[in-house]
């Protein structure tokens, strides 16, 4: 019987032959990621070493990356003093893939890890962030843990109890039409199959669409499989990964490119026809709750945010930008955008497209997850709609129960941002809203 691509990947991980569903593993670990959640993992790591008289070591510092993102600059004397343990940490345990408050290598997780050439195909990743699925568009088998585990890995180097998922194919064929993105796609998908569709499976992406996605589109894809309850999203390495990790993540290293048995057994198969598709809008409070954005046009809003690990990379400030070049954002809507790291950031404004859009009326905002979670950056009012390109919509989202969050692609939000309700790029389709 044929194997998945997790179960190849878990297979050549573990040095075995084969892998079975259900059947649970000890995997090492090539790359376990933290952000600023890294200083309660210190002290989870600290309590391991606590009485035995052996120095607290970490088993591979080379293996350890250390991102502060969502709280950048710190907002607080907390952060401030969790922020300053995690760069004593760093230094003492000689970490090197470290990227501190800075606007040369700084940014958000899910996007320092891909561009700094960390991740590769057929590597176990872990990080104390449930969007770390995001590196699945590798061919990386990622997932999120937390704290306690994460020092145990940082003791071990490997992860404990894996059990081994299933598999959902996602078969998507045909070519998007004009203002369609990968963003519609997984919005698509996650309301198709619900929030709890993937639950504890893998979401296996395939068809010539995928084939012929950028690497950008394809962390959009395996970063928002969570919201589907996957474990992991994963794209098969193939062309286009090894075209990525060299000429723009700078690998140099032989890479493990492979796909799963042609005869690979699936718990289900979800076709998609990607010409069929029109633009996507999750309406609050779940990721789930997804309309064509027809029966959403119109909709009044206060706020669009345009960025996150999500929707922040240089493609889609420039599907924005020229959206917005020559136009304004209107009057009574404000709007932020947060690019996903600094190197997209300074990329952008060479390009014109930071000029374009800060002319246009938007606050552009340093790399990081502030406006996404509303912790110190684009917190909303009571009452308040938000429509973002981020990937969550749940209630208090945004940093407040009492407003509301709708989900969308850059276009989408930059063609809203004009208009000041929800609108759609491919034209003046409104309609009455009927979510939210």
């Amino acid at each position: 019987m044929g194997m998945t691509y997790v179960q190849k990947l878990l297979a050549k991980a573990c040095g075995r032959p084969q892998t079975a569903v259900g059947e649970v593993l000890e995997p090492p670990v090539h790359l376990a990621m933290s952000h600023e959640n890294g200083a309660l993992v210190i002290n989870q790591f600290a309590e391991i070493y606590e009485g035995t008289g052996r120095e607290a070591k970490v088993w591979n510092p080379d293996r350890i990356a250390l991102i502060f993102d969502h709280r950048v600059p710190a907002e607080t004397a907390k952060t401030a003093g969790n922020q300053k343990k995690v760069r004593e940490f760093a230094g003492k345990q000689g970490i090197k893939k470290f990227h501190d408050v800075r606007g040369d290598v700084g940014g958000i997780c899910h996007q320092i890890l891909p561009e700094n050439g960390y991740v590769r195909p057929g590597y176990v990743v872990v990080g104390t962030d449930s969007h770390t699925t995001t590196h699945g568009a590798l061919g990386a088998f990622a997932f999120g843990v937390g704290a306690t585990e994460m020092a145990s890995v940082w003791t071990l180097g490997k992860i404990l109890n894996v059990e081994v998922p299933g598999a959902i194919k996602v078969v998507v064929s045909g070519k998007f039409p004009e203002h369609v993105y990968p963003k519609d796609l997984i919005l698509h998908l996650i309301g198709k199959i619900t929030a709890q569709g993937a639950n504890y499976k893998v979401l296996e992406f395939h068809g010539d669409t995928i084939r012929g996605m950028s690497t950008s589109g394809r962390l959009v894809l395996c970063n928002m499989s969570v919201e589907a309850g996957a474990t992991a999203g994963i794209v098969p390495p193939d062309e286009e990964t090894r075209r990525y990790l060299r000429e723009e993540a700078g690998v140099k290293e032989p890479l493990d490119i492979f796909g799963p048995d042609p005869d690979a057994v699936y718990e289900r198969v979800v076709e998609i026809d990607a010409s069929r598709l029109v633009p996507q809008i999750a309406c609050p409070h779940t990721v789930d709750n997804v309309k064509p954005i027809d029966e959403v046009a119109g909709k009044k809003l206060n706020q669009i945010v345009i960025g996150s690990c999500t929707n922040g990379r240089l493609d889609d400030l420039e599907i924005a930008a020229k959206i917005l070049k020559g136009r304004r954002v209107a009057d009574g809507t404000r709007m932020l955008v947060f690019p996903a790291s600094w190197r997209i950031y300074r990329k952008a404004l060479a390009l014109g497209y930071i000029q374009d859009l800060s002319e246009a009326g938007a606050v552009v905002c340093n790399p990081g997850c502030g406006p996404c979670l509303g912790i110190h950056q684009g917190a909303l009012g009571d009452g308040e709609v938000a429509l973002a390109t981020t990937n969550r919509n749940f209630k208090g989202r945004m940093g407040n129960p009492k407003a509301e969050v709708y989900l969308c692609s850059p276009a989408v939000a930059a063609a809203s941002a004009i208009t000041g309700t929800i609108t759609d790029p491919r034209g003046n389709r409104g309609a009455v809203p009927t979510c939210g």
